[in-house]
């Protein structure tokens, strides 16, 4: 009589004899029975849709996400000691002459340049270049 652990060992070795085999070499069976090889085609890679055309609406996730803008008017290096000789009424002189365009940060990420104006007496930029990612 046959016990389970029996059976599971022919399984196995028959298993194997069938891994064993060349491709297309049939099966000669086993004392259990032969088990019938049948060729199958290999499951077709789903191609992607070529991309589509981006809108605004598949950002929209994203519209509520606050981010730090800054604009930079130009730069100078001075010493310690000169910056602590600093007082009310002190100019700096920076980097950039008048007119010359100003950088525009977004996250610390340079995106573009610009020209400072008046906006009811207040300053703002108006973007004149924008930097295309590297």
């Amino acid at each position: 009589m046959s016990t389970e652990n029996d059976i599971n060992a022919d399984a196995i070795a028959e298993a194997g004899a069938i891994a064993a085999q060349e491709p297309g070499e049939q099966s000669a069976g086993t004392a259990s029975g032969e088990i019938p090889l049948q060729e199958m085609e290999a499951p077709k890679k789903d191609i992607p849709e070529p991309p589509t055309d981006k809108t605004a609406e598949d950002l929209e996730a994203v519209f509520d996400v606050p981010v730090r803008i800054s604009v930079v008017l130009g730069r100078t290096r001075i010493p310690v000691a000169e910056l602590l000789q600093m007082d009310a009424g002190t100019v700096l002189e920076l980097d950039r002459k008048i007119g010359e365009a100003v950088d525009i940060y977004v996250n610390d990420r340079l995106v573009a340049r610009g020209e400072i104006v008046l906006v009811e007496h207040r300053l703002g930029v108006t973007m004149t270049e924008i930097i295309k990612a590297a």
